[in-house]
């Protein structure tokens, strides 16, 4: 595969994921703002900006109009929902020979959903009660381009990377989300209850799409130690961070077997680590020690993976592609 198909396949598929999860992130925080004080608001919309690596420009101003409107549709904003879905359609564009009819028809009638939306917004013709059918939308229509991607694209070379692109953003903003709220869940534990903590755990999960599949396993037992365990080592649940890498080396494993072995084993290493610190892991080992320090050596290792990606199948020179 050529390495600027490699690149756009990749960075379309963790647009896409950003979207959603910046989406994800609004939906929820705007609900849970009907039940919370203004000191809760403004540590919860802050929060949520860590969680999506504070973006420049910016800022918890105590204005969630303000805010949402620069996260949904400022073209300034690198992770905002317009941003993503810009950058996504144009890396799409560059590949367009390489992915399906359904798959860009998919993403075009979204981005035209988007820029539509963005335009009424700008003349006053965007009223902000549609807000939230506006994010469920998009939500859905990110999982749509999904499984039109898994069931119209031969599962060769560039659907892994649409998959290692997808997993790779998966694991990162799982990782950022857990960070972020460890000061107000699992640096309390063992205090009492306050009242907004059960809507704070409960936020937390719904920002994973986690709420129901978390309830099938420990019912609504709401405890820091379990929804740390469900969310960073769950095996099963598609957004968990250990699925996330699972799937992530699954792909890798796949393009090595395409590309040859040798070359990549640098890159198999780095994912094989990850991948077993999280295999291998229990809750109370990770609760006994720096709890932040390890989710940042999670996040650390996964921008190890990136560069080391980039540097095997984007950036190579050809000498070493020669050599591998």
């Amino acid at each position: 595969m050529l390495s600027r198909v490699a690149d756009s396949t990749y960075w379309m598929s963790r647009y896409l994921e950003r979207a959603e999860h910046t989406t994800r992130l609004l939906d929820v925080n705007l609900n849970l703002a009907l039940e919370e004080s203004s000191t809760s608001a403004d540590r919860r919309w802050q929060r949520m900006i860590a969680a999506l690596g504070n973006p420049r420009g910016v800022k918890w101003t105590g204005d969630a109009a303000e805010l949402t409107h620069a996260l949904t549709f400022d073209t300034e904003v690198g992770s905002s929902i317009l941003s993503c879905i810009l950058a996504a359609r144009e890396n799409a564009r560059h590949v367009r020979e390489q992915i399906s009819t359904e798959q860009w028809q998919r993403l075009n009638r979204l981005y035209l959903q988007v820029t539509r939306t963005e335009a009424q917004y700008r003349h006053g013709e965007f009223d902000s009660e549609q807000l939230g059918d506006f994010l469920q939308s998009i939500t859905e229509a990110v999982q749509q381009f999904q499984g039109v991607t898994d069931s119209t694209m031969s599962h060769g070379e560039g659907w892994q990377f649409i998959q290692v692109g997808r997993y790779m953003e998966r694991a990162s903003a799982t990782v950022m989300l857990l960070e972020v709220y460890h000061h107000d869940l699992w640096a309390r534990r063992g205090r009492a209850t306050e009242g907004n903590e059960y809507l704070e755990w409960i936020g937390l999960l719904r920002c994973a799409t986690a709420f129901e599949a978390y309830c099938k396993v420990y019912t609504a037992d709401f405890t820091p130690e379990r929804i740390l365990e469900f969310l960073l080592l769950d095996a099963e649940f598609p957004h968990s961070v250990r699925f996330s890498i699972d799937a992530l080396q699954h792909g890798l494993e796949a393009i090595h077997g395409d590309v040859g072995k040798r070359r990549a084993e640098p890159l198999s290493r780095l994912a094989g680590r990850v991948q077993a610190s999280l295999s291998y892991a229990n809750v109370d080992e990770i609760l006994a020690q720096d709890v932040i320090a390890y989710l940042h050596s999670i996040l650390v290792q996964c921008r190890e993976i990136h560069q080391m990606l980039y540097q095997l199948y984007i950036n190579y020179s050809i000498q070493a592609a020669l050599a591998g």
